[in-house]
């Protein structure tokens, strides 16, 4: 046996490509509007604001290690029961905890064709093979991914809505894939844009964990609540998942100014009104302008939209995106999601929405 001369990373780390976040920045541009990164452009509610601020005059003290005060709001917001509530930094923290947990070297995880980059990092860093899933017009499709399900199987990922595409598929349908499932199969409902679907047919999934013991729900405050910055997540599951998975998590893994923002931000009600009514004007307003420009966009129930460009010369989303940065508009490329001709937009504010139109425009020679 060859003698090693440096460390070597577990098999699967370096298969994974590493994640890289949307752009933010535009040289040269005065002004820059950045809509890579799904953030609400309401910004967090004034009380998060100000519980988070409030925290700065105790820094030196450890936060509550088991962020009770969070976890009580979400209860009292969802009607959930707090001991079955796990919190993290971010949605991402708790996507690799149930990986962590619930995978091992030789096991699968499925996931969708263009679902939620975190999912292959996750299952790849603990030595498990991921599972592509095809999906049937950016949508996920519950028979393909039953069909993907073998004996190594040990969890099912689905973002619903997902990201990028906007896509979900209804409550009916995430029953039907629950109930092919082997029992010992974990199923993973990240609903991170779960707050602004306006669909009857939907729901997060908070009830098919109530009556089940092989489901959990992901939720995030970086989208509608507008904490990005602080790095907050949760999970609703049954009891032994979360007795699992807090098992494993960092004894703080969440910090004390997260805590109290985000329970701040469950208080203001008012907020939310208003962010949703804002994406609900706007995601209408940009999907149908942009349509009209000969531009295929996908139908989304998120807050942002997948634009599709022609596939010749000229009208690439490789040279829109140049020329919407040039004028500040910052948009996420998805080529890493298999999207290479496609660019994502998250909703923005009225300036932000009609500059991007206007732009666009100017690029499909409809100005």
């Amino acid at each position: 046996m060859t003698a090693l001369m440096r460390p070597v990373p577990r098999p699967g780390v370096l298969d994974i490509a590493a994640y890289v976040p949307g752009k933010s920045s535009a040289p040269g541009v005065a002004k820059i509007f950045k809509l890579s990164s799904n953030e609400t452009p309401l910004g967090p509610s004034p009380k998060a604001v100000e519980a988070y601020n409030a925290v700065g005059k105790h820094l030196e003290e450890y936060p509550d290690g088991a962020a009770t005060e969070l976890r009580e709001a979400i209860g009292r917001t969802f009607g959930l029961d707090p001991a079955r509530i796990v919190c993290g930094a971010g949605s991402d923290d708790i996507l690799n905890l149930i990986a962590r947990a619930y995978l091992a070297d030789g096991d699968e995880a499925i996931h969708t064709t263009h679902g939620f980059l975190v999912y292959p990092i996750a299952t790849l860093g603990t030595g498990a093979k991921p599972v592509v899933a095809a999906e049937r017009n950016f949508t996920a499709d519950v028979d393909a991914i039953l069909k993907a399900v073998t004996p190594k199987t040990k969890i099912v990922f689905l973002a619903n809505p997902n990201n990028p595409t906007g896509t979900y598929i209804p409550f009916d349908e995430v029953k039907r894939l629950h109930a092919g499932l082997p029992p010992h199969v974990l199923f993973v409902l990240d609903a991170a844009y779960a707050e602004y679907v306006r669909r009857n047919d939907y729901e997060s999934g908070i009830e098919l964990v109530a009556t089940s013991e092989n489901v959990v729900m992901c939720r995030t405050f970086s989208k509608i609540y507008g904490l990005a910055a602080l790095r907050l997540g949760w999970l609703y599951g049954p009891a032994h998942i979360v007795d699992a998975l807090n098992r494993i998590r960092g004894p703080f893994n969440v910090s004390a100014p997260a805590i109290a923002a985000g329970a701040a931000a469950l208080a203001d009600s008012a907020h939310l009104d208003r962010s949703r009514e804002h994406n609900d004007r706007w995601l209408a307003w940009l999907t149908e302008e942009i349509s009209r420009l000969g531009l295929t966009v996908t139908p989304s129930v998120g807050n942002f939209i997948l634009i599709h460009f022609p596939d010749q010369p000229g009208k690439t989303a490789k040279e829109a995106d140049a020329l919407l940065t040039s004028r500040g508009c910052i948009l996420r490329q998805v080529g890493a999601y298999k999207l290479p001709n496609a660019l994502r937009m998250s909703v923005g504010t009225e300036e932000a929405n009609r500059l991007v139109v206007k732009t666009l425009a100017e690029f499909m020679g409809r100005a």
